[in-house]
């Protein structure tokens, strides 16, 4: 990543000090120079962003390689933005069945109030999505690894038969932070992140991120943020940007001890199956193989428990995983997941066995992550005897 070296001068004009990281400019007023600034010169007010926002686009297009970078308060604003700014009154978007939930939410419940419909389709029935390009489909929305299950989308073969109906694509690329994987360069036309997780990186503060290649999507995207007077705070995108001078280390840190500890879950007993991309197990491993070049610290296993209340013995039984939403910093998390599947019919967790639970790996040493998970297992053990 590029490290800032802008030169900041006091009000004399003469030369002040070098600084790595932008000022955290906290201003609503821009002062201009003339009559002609106010309304030719950009930024010409705060909302719009200043200098530590402007320097962590350029930090996120160089990341995913973009032309433009825009910048929101959250990933789901980022979801809506880029989704809203594809589409009008008419259209209809469809949405893979394993994207992250709110992010369906605002598809199904937002869209429809404004005259746009809103399909889901199996992510790994690529031919049956096909079928549903009728002359009314705007826009696809994916994400990939989806968000709890993580399937891996055919995202290459998904933009061909996009761009020859000329729809637009749009990628929830959280999961690999634009480092693991580069959307844009596969064609798709929107690449989403939610800064909050791995660029953040500290579990501190929000943000989300729409980078796109082709200029007159930017214009869209430009425009929609103007008209719904979206941006993203200075201290936030402070916090971002500095999370993006250690953002590839701490992800090989991430991945690593992920690796290490769903292949010791995959060995367990209790276990009936691990559900991460990178390892040979998984259905779409080949896809992920092709289109990845690494893995973060967060995916999915199946417990053998039946009841909330062998769950819960489990999650008290765990001294170092907390139980909390979100991912991206240096605690490692857990939650049970079955409480927010609201999926198709015939999607594949209608027929799994066990409960879903979802772990992020963070940066605490990977055996001592392992002795925490014994732990839970003894005391998910325990429960089903003394429940027999």
């Amino acid at each position: 990543m590029k490290r800032n070296t802008r030169l900041i001068h006091n009000k004399a004009g003469s030369p002040g000090r070098r600084t790595v990281n932008p000022p955290i400019e906290r201003a609503s007023t821009v002062i201009l120079p003339d009559r002609k600034a106010l309304y030719s010169r950009k930024p010409g007010y705060g909302r719009m962003g200043l200098s530590v926002q402007r320097e962590l686009e350029v930090a996120l297009c160089e990341l995913e390689g973009a032309s433009d970078a825009h910048l929101t308060p959250s990933g789901l604003s980022a979801c809506a933005v880029a989704v809203a700014s594809v589409v009008k009154a008419g259209d209809k978007v469809l949405i893979s069945d394993s994207i992250y939930g709110p992010s369906r939410r605002f598809c199904e419940r937002r869209l429809a109030r404004m005259g746009v419909g809103c399909e889901r389709f199996d992510p790994r029935k690529i031919q049956a999505l096909e079928a549903r390009l009728s002359d009314d489909v705007a826009a696809i929305f994916l994400e990939s690894p989806g968000s709890l299950t993580f399937e891996i989308s055919d995202t290459p073969a998904i933009v061909a038969m996009a761009k020859a109906r000329d729809i637009r694509t749009i990628m929830d690329n959280t999961w690999s932070a634009g480092v693991f994987c580069q959307p844009l360069s596969m064609g798709v036309d929107l690449s989403v992140q939610a800064l909050t997780k791995y660029v953040v990186g500290h579990a501190d503060a929000f943000g989300g991120a729409i980078t796109v290649k082709d200029k007159a999507i930017a214009k869209e995207v430009a425009e929609l943020t103007d008209d719904w007077g979206i941006s993203l705070g200075p201290e936030e995108a402070y916090a971002a940007l500095r999370g993006t001078r250690t953002l590839i280390t701490r992800l090989k840190q991430h991945e690593t001890s992920a690796l290490q500890i769903a292949t010791w879950l995959d060995q367990q007993e209790t276990v009936s199956q691990v559900i991460h991309p990178a390892l040979p197990s998984h259905p779409d491993h080949a896809l992920w193989s092709r289109d990845f070049s690494g893995s973060s610290g967060l995916f999915a296993f199946l417990v053998e428990a039946e009841t909330d209340a062998e769950i819960d013995a489990f999650i008290d039984g765990l001294e170092l995983f907390k139980l909390g939403f979100s991912w991206g910093g240096y605690e490692s998390l857990i939650i049970p997941c079955d409480e927010q599947l609201t999926r198709l019919p015939e999607d594949w967790t209608q027929s799994r066995t066990g409960r879903l639970m979802r772990v992020h790996v963070g940066l605490e040493d990977a055996d001592d992550l392992i002795e925490d998970l014994h732990r839970g297992f003894d005391a998910l053990d325990r429960k089903k005897i003394l429940d027999l």
